[in-house]
């Protein structure tokens, strides 16, 4: 027969976890609640300093005629591909430009890159096709 304390020992113990369960429940749940809360408000803060930085970048808006916009960036790959999508050999590509067949070359090999002053017209053929090009060399010549 087990002994008396055994027994009662054992009931206090379950009645003490039983106790302390009830207590410790609704503390667990605040916390679990508190911690979406917290996730929430950081994904908010991380969208907000996104939208803030982007804010803060130097607008890509032409601000006056004929001024390359903030941020123009020249690439030989880019102008390479970008003459081979026009369909244009470099002389013709250079009369869209205001640039020599051979500048256009060496812009494109690497030798060379365009003055500053020769952006916005690069620029400004980024934008269209070959149908665009072929009146606006047909207009030049």
């Amino acid at each position: 027969m087990p002994n008396l304390s055994t027994i009662l020992k054992g009931e206090i113990t379950r009645l003490a976890r039983k106790e302390i369960k009830a207590a410790v429940d609704p503390v667990r749940k605040a916390n679990a609640g508190q911690r979406k809360e917290i996730a929430e408000l950081k994904r908010q803060m991380a969208a907000l300093q996104r939208d803030l930085k982007a804010s803060l970048k130097p607008s890509k808006v032409v601000k006056q005629e004929g001024e390359a916009p903030a941020g123009t960036r020249f690439s030989a790959k880019g102008l390479k591909s970008l003459r081979a999508k026009l369909g244009l050999s470099a002389g013709e590509f250079g009369l869209l430009v205001g640039a020599s067949g051979q500048s256009i070359y060496k812009w494109e090999t690497g030798k060379g890159v365009p003055r500053a002053s020769q952006l916005p017209a690069l620029a400004s053929v980024r934008g269209i096709g070959k149908r665009e090009a072929a009146k606006r060399l047909a207009s030049m010549q």
